[in-house]
């Protein structure tokens, strides 16, 4: 099988028109295929979601992910990015609705594309992912440790609402991966998530693991978890061949 595959960081028009920064892979390999939109964690824009992206592209998916943080400069490292979108309350749902959505055009724009487009956050990505899928046009939507989808916001992140009453107008089959040692969200809230999906009427599939909490999937932090992160991928790649293939 030849996985050979080209990275790239190129620029498009986000929300408002907004020049915004991309990271994108695709294979090199002739035929269609499904795209998936990366929608990166809260501490932004690293290395780590460069790595998924080429993941997917490796996998056979072209993946793209925005900068969400690119209009407090591209040229910073992505921690300091990150603590200056902190500092400004963070990014607001409607601009990052509409840099993702930009994102899913320039993925269905490839004449690669099979007409299918998945989307996959971990952390602040998963509960913007939520969103995106009540409201923008995707196939599958993958929620990894999302936060805020209910409970309080905290006060230094005003623009991160609860997004739970959102839920019936979700639109596409969810992916749920969760820690049982995590706090944000917590087991009980991961089940309030659930009961508003199954309440709905959803196509849903939530996965927990123990011995997890917040970040497990990040591969260069301590709470990487390799048992769970390699079920995960296999439930990740099992639910997007389902939906995003043919």
């Amino acid at each position: 099988m030849d996985t050979s595959l080209i990275a790239e960081t190129l620029y498009f028009a986000g929300h408002g028109g907004d020049q915004i920064e991309a990271y994108a892979a695709r294979p090199l390999t002739e035929g269609r295929r499904g795209g998936v939109v990366l929608i990166h964690h809260l501490p932004g824009y690293d290395r780590e979601t460069k790595e998924f992206a080429r993941r997917f592209a490796d996998a056979g998916y072209d993946a793209v992910c925005p900068n969400l943080y690119s209009r407090v400069g591209v040229d910073i490292s992505p921690d300091d990015a990150a603590a200056a979108v902190r500092a400004e309350g963070g990014v607001s749902d409607e601009q990052v609705m509409g840099d993702v959505a930009a994102s899913l055009a320039y993925l269905r724009g490839l004449d690669s594309n099979n007409g299918k487009v998945g989307t996959i956050g971990h952390c602040s990505g998963g509960r913007q992912n939520y969103l995106v899928a009540a409201t923008l046009p995707t196939d599958a939507a993958v929620i990894c440790y999302p936060g805020l989808i209910v409970g309080e916001s905290p006060p230094q992140l005003p623009t991160m609402v609860p997004l739970i009453d959102h839920t019936p107008q979700i639109a596409c089959p969810i992916l749920g991966l969760f820690g049982n040692d995590d706090q944000f969200p917590t087991p009980a809230q991961v089940d309030e998530i659930e009961h508003a999906l199954r309440e709905a009427g959803k196509d849903y599939e939530f996965h927990r693991y123990d011995g997890a909490g917040h970040g497990f999937f990040s591969p260069d932090k301590t709470s990487y978890r390799v048992e769970a992160v390699l079920d995960g991928w296999d439930r990740i790649w099992t639910f997007f061949a389902k939906n995003l293939v043919g």
